[in-house]
């Protein structure tokens, strides 16, 4: 079991490495970086030219809301740190930035944060 479990990281750095190679973030389109753990999620906003982290934000902190019609605990959790973030960013003069997902797929808790993110005023 401790294999597979090693391979299925290993894959995801992969992936990761093979996104950050054609996306970067800079001072006016920062890269939203997403990390989903197992009990928490974690967002940055980066700019990587000067290697900086403008803004972040994470469910460590945050209050867990109530979730929508048909949506788990965990993916409401993942909308509100996006809607955190974008909030954030919008006192730091930022409304754009480019999505890296961090080798994970597009769906349940990323896809939740991203759409938080643009719930908040964020475009990418």
């Amino acid at each position: 079991m401790k294999e597979n479990a090693q391979s299925k990281r290993e894959a995801r750095i992969r992936r990761r490495v093979r996104v950050r190679k054609k996306i970067s973030g800079t001072a006016e389109r920062p890269r939203l970086s997403v990390f989903r753990g197992n009990r928490h999620i974690f967002a940055q906003l980066i700019d990587d030219q000067q290697g900086v982290t403008l803004v972040s934000s994470s469910s460590l902190k945050l209050e867990a809301p109530a979730p929508e019609e048909g949506e788990g605990r965990k993916c409401a959790i993942a909308r509100a740190v996006g809607a955190e973030l974008a909030r954030k960013a919008g006192e730091k003069g930022v409304t754009s930035a480019v999505f890296d997902r961090g080798g994970f797929k597009f769906h349940g808790r990323v896809a939740a944060l991203a759409k938080g993110a643009r719930e908040g005023g964020l475009k990418f």
